[in-house]
């Protein structure tokens, strides 16, 4: 009689013995999210607007350096910008649309994604009726609608006298990618009634983009900008990418991976166990106590409720300080691609 094991047990019946039954490889989730300006496009929607119609670039310039000098918040400033525009919001797409470059290899991956059941999420701090009407242009309509955005709402008098960003949380970023990280993490878990866990991808590019993707099982950063800089220096595991075309490559060579290690049960073979973790250390009651070592202008995009103009926080008045190691690595290390 075969013995049981730990995948089968052999069923008796009148009729004699079953063979052991090996249960069919599950196919695991994978969801990705991904920032938009600078990773989808090359250029920043808003910076477009900003330079031809609002503050113009030598103001703007200014702006961004205060937000790094950690002297203003991200979202004061940023309503500075929206509010200095005065064009209608039509005319300032045109400006957009002429300057807009798009990865030259998104749609296909788009279509990859589709085709493989794989949701696209854009996880942005921009202005969510821009971001649409952008993708509605480039990629169409159709192709469009199958992406969902996470942005901040906007309120645009149609004369175009008033941009007024309406956040999605009361933070100093105005939205905490982390936050939705970690709400569709939660849904996306509960979506599985098999009991499998989803693989979360996370792609960007800057040092803003670093809560969110902290929230992530694997990381795509592009090659050459700030946030493969700031992975490099911290010792964060990422993969480099060029273009949209490396990420497909790549996803397809994990998500191959996973199903010959674990035929997609229990926890993804690339799985960030810390990303509660780092909830809990990006929260306003538990500043850590490498803060110290942390340049200034990526405090207020690490700790967003602790760090602004107004607040200094000293070391030693930290509550619940969590003894970790000085970087919050987002799963198993990952060399760049080649």
């Amino acid at each position: 009689m075969p013995s049981a094991n730990n995948l089968a047990v052999a069923e008796s019946t009148s009729a004699g013995v079953k063979l052991p039954s090996i249960p069919k490889d599950k196919k695991r989730k994978i969801i990705c999210f991904s920032d938009f300006d600078g990773t989808i496009f090359m250029q920043d929607t808003g910076h477009i607007v900003f330079d031809a119609h609002g503050c113009g670039p030598s103001k703007r310039q200014t702006l961004d350096e205060q937000i790094k000098s950690g002297e203003r918040s991200f979202r004061d400033v940023s309503e500075e910008m929206w509010e200095s525009l005065n064009v209608p919001f039509d005319d300032g797409f045109e400006v957009m649309k002429a300057e807009l470059e798009l990865d030259v290899h998104f749609r296909d991956f788009h279509d990859y994604c589709v085709r493989n059941d794989i949701p696209f999420n854009v996880i942005s701090a921009g202005l969510k009726p821009v971001l649409r009407r952008v993708l509605d242009t480039f990629l169409g309509e159709e192709a469009s609608s199958k992406i969902d955005i996470v942005a901040n709402d906007a309120e645009i008098k149609p004369d175009g006298s008033r941009w007024k960003p309406i956040w999605r949380h009361d933070t100093e970023l105005g939205h905490d990618k982390a936050a939705s990280m970690v709400e569709a993490r939660e849904q996306a878990e509960l979506a599985c009634d098999d009991g499998t866990i989803p693989l979360i991808v996370f792609i960007g590019d800057g040092v803003s983009d670093l809560p969110a993707a902290n929230q992530a099982d694997v990381l795509f950063a592009r090659r050459g900008l700030r946030l493969e800089e700031y992975c490099r220096e911290k010792d964060i595991a990422y993969i480099a990418f060029d273009t949209f075309a490396d990420i497909q490559a790549k996803l397809e060579e994990i998500a191959e991976e996973d199903r010959r290690e674990t035929g997609g049960r229990g926890v993804p073979k690339r799985f960030n166990p810390r990303a509660d973790l780092w909830r809990r250390v990006s929260s306003r009651q538990a500043v850590p106590l490498y803060v110290v070592a942390t340049p200034r202008e990526e405090r207020m995009f690490l700790w967003p409720d602790v760090f602004s103009e107004l607040k200094t926080p000293a070391v030693g008045q930290t509550t619940n300080p969590i003894a970790t190691p000085a970087v919050v690595t987002p799963g198993p290390a990952v060399a760049p691609l080649a």
